[in-house]
C-alpha cells in the first residue's frame, strides 16, 4: 500500500489578505473585525490595518450606524497591480461570488 504524501504545496493562497478582507465585506457589509479576522485567518489588528489602507486608497468607505460600521465598496475602482489593472474591484467580487 502506498504511503499518503503530505501536502507539499504549503499554505499560500492566490489572493492577498487585502483581497480576502474586501471579499468578506462584499459578502457582508456589516461584518465585524473579529469575524473577518477569524474568516481570513489573521489578527484583528491586521484587519484594522487593511481596512485603514483600503479606506485611505478609496476602495471602501465606512458609515457608522449606532455602534456598528457599515462598509461600502467602491466597485468601480481598478485593481492595483499592473497585471490586473485593466479589471475593476467589481470583476474580482463577481469572479468569486457568481
Amino acid at each position: 500500500m502506498a504511503e499518503k504524501k503530505e501536502n507539499s504545496c504549503g499554505n499560500w493562497t492566490f489572493l492577498t489578505n487585502h483581497a480576502h478582507v474586501l471579499l468578506c465585506l462584499a459578502a457582508d457589509s456589516a461584518m465585524r473585525i473579529r469575524d473577518i479576522a477569524l474568516e481570513v485567518g489573521i489578527t484583528e489588528r491586521a484587519v484594522q490595518r487593511i481596512i485603514s489602507e483600503l479606506t485611505e486608497c478609496g476602495y471602501i468607505s465606512i458609515e457608522k450606524r449606532g455602534r456598528n460600521n457599515i462598509y461600502k465598496i467602491n466597485r468601480d475602482l481598478q485593481l492595483k497591480h499592473k497585471i490586473e489593472s485593466h479589471r475593476k474591484i467589481d470583476d474580482l467580487i463577481n469572479l468569486i461570488y457568481s
